[in-house]
């Protein structure tokens, strides 16, 4: 009672306790005491004691505040829990934690490794909370982290995303940043922050709340403007203006009817550029590159409901820039450069390196499709759309593939015909002389054929890769012994030209070999085998047809070869074959 009687008068309390500097603690344990006997006087008698007590015990707090900065600043880790410990019963105790968060973050320095440098201030500073702060040092963390949060933590973010202009700078920090933010809550959830599971996911959130909900339009905007400018640059380093490529309807009917007949309808002019293919690798892979790098900061910034849709709007820009501006146009241009069937001049078909080239980014696409795209996407609908989407370019892709493989096969035999027709001769298979028949080995014709034959076999098979170059090249084969056989049809063969013909087919057989097909080899086997019949002795016809090698051929096909020798009539061998 006598502390309280000094706070009755007007003077200021002279107690040795209240104004011996060194006596604060003991001075906030009395004022503390005062305070709670105070409450209990009644307002009308006591209240200006009241307001005494009150006025010095704000003092008292204030002091032991400046006194706990003290010790924080000289680390004197004992002193600031002493201090601490006798705030926790005044109302100033929170602002003595305020002014240990405070004094905390004077130590952030906005290093170029701000997060690391943040979490290990927190590691710093939860020990020193733990030793400090007696009663709840949870919260004493969470109101540290809360702070470090939303003060220098989002300043630093406003400040790396304020400028806009440069959406591939702005959209590289926003995902270095958001990664970085949910790496450093990642290791203070360590900590104990309190009850809230979520706590530190809406303080990141909170951080980017505004970049989060614009982030797929920018994503959107920046691709937009990104794919179709690395294609106005390769474009422009080949010297290239696109063209508006006429396809479908009429046109497509024109170019059928010129590929199956010798009719010439429509536009015949073919441009094959030089043998530029308009399709690169490398600009593919930038494509996919800034696809990846987008489905990748998509993951990151994307709410869990919202990210098959970003991840599908991604999937169907790249598409758009590399299938169909890309690929499509690349196809289209080389359908377009494909040489008539008819042509006289050596065919130069560059729609095999197109198909190579083509066939090799699909190949990349899908990669990325399954590896990247699909993780995002599988558990939506989405996932059936993307994939439907892929399946109709392929078809498309494939369909332009067929009708170029086609028409390009179609001009490489057509020359292979020209060969035949302007080089041989009808004396090569019946001289008049045994002697200028044998002078050779095989017909100049043959040789020219097999030369260039064997030059358009290279050309398919080194763009080609996998089935693709396997099926072209036996059609290739198929078409190629077709031609031969129809070719050799048109002839009369004495002895002396039969051998010939054996030993034209002989060089035949062995430029297919190098298309490794099964099917094309025993196609030129049996050929070989029918011109055979061209020089057997009219008595051993009938043996040699019924022989292992002409077994399973139709007789009207073996015929047809037998009615070609010279003596067919003269040596009666329809009457000897019945």
């Amino acid at each position: 009672m006598q502390y309280f009687s000094e706070f009755l008068s007007d003077e200021e309390p002279h107690s040795e306790i209240f104004t011996d500097p060194f006596q604060l603690q003991e001075a906030a344990d009395v004022i503390q005491k005062l305070q709670l006997i105070a409450q209990e006087l009644p307002q009308e008698r006591f209240g200006e004691a009241k307001c005494r007590i009150d006025t010095k015990c704000l003092k008292i707090e204030n002091e032991l505040i400046s006194e706990f900065k003290v010790a924080q600043q000289s680390g004197d880790v004992l002193r600031m829990k002493e201090l601490a410990t006798t705030l926790l019963h005044f109302k100033g105790y929170t602002d003595c934690v305020i002014a240990f968060i405070e004094e905390s973050q004077k130590q952030i320095q906005f290093s170029r490794d701000l997060f690391g440098d943040l979490s290990k201030l927190a590691q710093k500073v939860n020990k020193l909370i733990q030793e400090v702060f007696i009663s709840a040092p949870e919260t004493v963390m969470g109101k540290f982290v809360v702070s470090v949060y939303q003060g220098k933590l989002r300043n630093h973010i406003r400040g790396k995303l304020a400028d806009g202009s440069d959406l591939e700078l702005y959209l590289k920090n926003l995902y270095e940043l958001y990664g970085n933010t949910s790496k450093l809550s990642a290791d203070l959830s360590e900590y104990k922050l309190g009850s809230d599971a979520s706590f530190l996911n809406r303080l990141t959130k909170d951080c980017f709340k505004d970049h989060l909900e614009s982030y797929i339009d920018l994503e959107l905007k920046y691709l937009k403007e990104k794919m179709p400018s690395v294609l106005e640059g390769y474009y422009g380093s080949i010297n290239h203006q696109k063209k508006q490529i006429q396809t479908g309807g009429l046109h497509d009917l024109q170019a059928r009817i010129r590929n199956k007949t010798n009719i010439t309808i429509g536009p015949t002019t073919v441009v094959d550029y030089g043998g530029e293919i308009f399709l690169a690798q490398t600009v593919a892979m930038t494509l996919l590159n800034e696809s990846k790098q987008a489905f990748t900061r998509c993951q990151l910034l994307s709410t869990q409901t919202a990210l098959p849709n970003n991840a599908a709007s991604i999937f169907d820009v790249l598409v758009e820039n590399l299938c169909y501006e890309h690929i499509d146009y690349a196809l289209d241009i080389g359908l377009q450069g494909i040489p008539a069937q008819d042509s006289k001049t050596l065919p130069r078909v560059y729609f095999f390196e197109v198909v190579g080239e083509a066939n090799a980014i699909f190949h990349l696409l899908e990669r990325q499709f399954s590896d990247t795209l699909v993780p995002l996407i599988s558990t939506s609908p989405k996932h059936g759309e993307c994939v439907q989407k892929k399946r109709e370019i392929m078809e498309q892709m494939e369909a332009k593939i067929d009708t170029g493989l086609d028409r390009g096969l179609n001009a490489v035999m057509g020359y292979v015909k020209f060969i035949l027709n302007t080089e041989q001769k009808k004396t090569d298979f019946r001289p008049e002389s045994e002697m200028i028949g044998l002078t050779s080995l095989y017909t100049p014709a043959c040789y020219k054929v097999v030369q260039f034959v064997s030059s358009q076999a290279l050309n398919i098979k080194k763009p080609l890769d996998g089935k693709n170059v396997g099926t072209v090249l036996t059609e290739f084969g198929i078409r190629f012994h077709r031609t031969i056989y129809e070719h050799l049809q048109q002839f009369t063969y004495n002895d002396v030209g039969g051998m010939l013909a054996i030993c034209d087919v002989n060089e035949y057989r062995k430029c297919v070999k190098v298309l490794k097909s099964p099917l094309v080899n025993s196609l030129f086997e049996v050929l070989h085998a029918l011109c055979n019949l061209l020089v057997v002795q009219p008595e051993n016809l009938k043996q040699v047809c019924t022989g292992e090698q002409l077994a399973g051929i139709d007789r009207s096909t073996v015929m047809s070869f037998i009615q070609l020798r010279a003596d067919f009539k003269t040596a009666r061998i329809a009457q000897q074959l019945k």
